[in-house]
């Protein structure tokens, strides 16, 4: 699903009248009929309704919202903000509409406002401005979105909350954004939704179809992406019956220093469990014995230093992962620097080896070509430098993926998958459980056993993101936020699969 900005949402707004066709107040109509079945299905009309209106067409759709709501029987009071004397064309039809249906209770401001009371149970429709601001909210509208924000109602934003931008909120005034409880958004999910400072803001938001048409043209092309699991089903390989260790893969993994084996355990047993034919570790001879005795199944590689200290022979191996565990010891980054320059298969590297970048800056410049990186808040900065917001970390994320031609996760809620050619995927499984130790190591478990069985590094890494969230999600389920482990999601992957490929 396309993730699109403010000017191109308007500009499908105007492609459907023309193209459905459909009169602009019609196609209002439709978008408040889908958010007021959200509202009945989870308030009842005992609960008091009171409606903030701007003079655009965001509140025309909280007009018309009104008028559905009084018209089901919802005790409504409508308040339209018109200090300009300039209503839009469609919020002034809704507003005759609205006078027209006697069931509501409508303030018309032009002057003064005195504010109504807001009690707790009360509900709150925001529909002072939708996607088309461009600059901060002030005077009066600033003052209201507070006094909302100051009470204790229960608030709906209609398609954005009033004052959030659709993306770059960096220079806002961000206490004059409504913050809302819950987000009615139309059509396309924003991304200004996707930042965890905006979750404040925006609560927990849904995405509602009103039927635009999009030309799929220039105009509406966008390097922003929400992973639709369907898209992930289809690149899911089929393993043909004739299958052996031999054809799914030999993944080489360079993991755990002396004292930091379970960095190695979990990513070898999310490798297996991501379906790799054969597994080699390579670690330190001090992890032996609790390797073996943790993943049987893998075939261990041992130096006898205390940590990677030597390169190997990869030319039997189809996929290298490097990193968990590894420490950051002069040797350690020596031996990583020279082992991926030597390499010509497909590489994941997280946790240890990306402070190692981090700390040897114009490394970066000797990464193979769609080279994986999967870096943790920390972990990334160390690559990008400090961001002022989200928005910053996600284009300064683009332009490294695009500059050295490498895929970059954006680890956290929604991670982000930035792309050599620009574009930023971004997923839509995991959960808060999965804030715990170890969870980034099995990430990177999985992504090396797809790249083993020759999924594209695009493919894997994408794949791989959504399968690891799609498993913490399963052990949620059962398991809660606060008892999840890494190893919960090890033991939820085979679920997961099961789970995609059956949607």
């Amino acid at each position: 699903m396309k993730i699109l900005s403010g000017n191109q949402i308007k500009a499908i707004d105007a492609y459907t009248i023309e193209n459905e066709p459909i009169s602009s107040v019609d196609l209002m109509e439709r978008a408040a009929i889908a958010v007021v079945d959200k509202i009945v299905k989870r308030w009842d009309s005992s609960t008091p309704v009171k409606i903030f209106a701007g003079p655009g067409n965001n509140g025309g759709d909280a007009l018309a919202i009104a008028r559905m709501l009084g018209d089901k029987g919802y005790d409504v009071w409508a308040c339209l903000f018109n200090t300009n004397g300039k209503l839009s064309p469609d919020c002034a039809t809704n507003r005759d509409r609205l006078k027209a249906s006697y069931t509501v209770k409508l303030d018309v401001i032009e002057t003064q406002f005195t504010p109504p009371q807001l009690q707790e149970g009360d509900l709150v429709i925001d529909g002072l401005f939708g996607t088309g601001i461009n600059k901060p909210l002030n005077g009066g509208f600033a003052s209201v979105v507070k006094y909302i924000n100051s009470s204790q109602a229960t608030v709906v934003s209609i398609d954005i909350p009033s004052g959030l931008m659709t993306e770059d909120n960096t220079n806002n005034v961000m206490n004059h954004i409504v913050r809302a409880d819950y987000t009615y958004t139309f059509q396309y999910p924003k991304l200004a939704f996707l930042f965890p400072e905006n979750e404040m803001y925006t609560g927990k938001w849904e995405v509602l179809n009103i039927g635009l048409i999009d030309p799929d043209n220039q105009d509406t092309k966008s390097p922003y992406v929400f992973t639709d699991p369907k898209d992930l089903q289809k690149i899911l390989k089929k393993r043909s019956k004739y299958a052996h260790k031999g054809t799914m893969g030999h993944a080489a993994l360079v993991a755990g220093k002396k004292g930091m084996a379970g960095a190695a355990i979990l990513s070898a047993r999310a490798c297996l469990r991501g379906g790799v034919g054969k597994l080699t570790v390579h670690t330190p001879e001090a992890n032996s014995l609790t390797l073996q005795i943790a993943v049987p199944e893998a075939v261990l590689q041992t130096e006898r230093e205390d940590y990677f200290s030597q390169t190997f022979d990869i030319t039997e191996f189809d996929a290298l992962a490097i990193g968990p565990g590894i420490g950051t010891e002069s040797d350690t980054a020596q031996a990583f620097i020279e082992q991926i320059s030597l390499s010509k298969i497909p590489i994941v590297l997280d946790a240890d080896a990306l402070n190692i970048l981090g700390s040897h800056r114009g490394w970066i410049n000797q990464l193979p070509r769609n080279t994986i990186v999967t870096p943790h808040k920390k972990e990334l900065f160390g690559l990008i430098s400090t961001t002022r917001n989200s928005y910053e970390e996600l284009e300064r994320t683009r332009e490294l993926a695009a500059r050295q031609q490498i895929f970059v996760v954006i680890k956290g809620a929604n991670s982000a998958v930035c792309t050599p050619d620009g574009h930023a995927y971004f997923n839509c499984t995991g959960n808060p459980g999965m804030a715990t130790a170890g969870s980034g190591d099995v990430l990177t478990g999985i992504i090396l056993a797809l790249l083993a069985q020759d999924y594209r590094s695009e493919e894997a890494v994408r794949l791989g993101v959504y399968l690891h969230g799609l498993a913490g999600d399963l052990a949620a389920e059962d398991k809660g936020y606060e008892g999840l482990i890494a190893s919960d999601i090890i033991e939820y992957l085979p679920k997961a699969f099961q789970t995609l490929r059956s949607i």
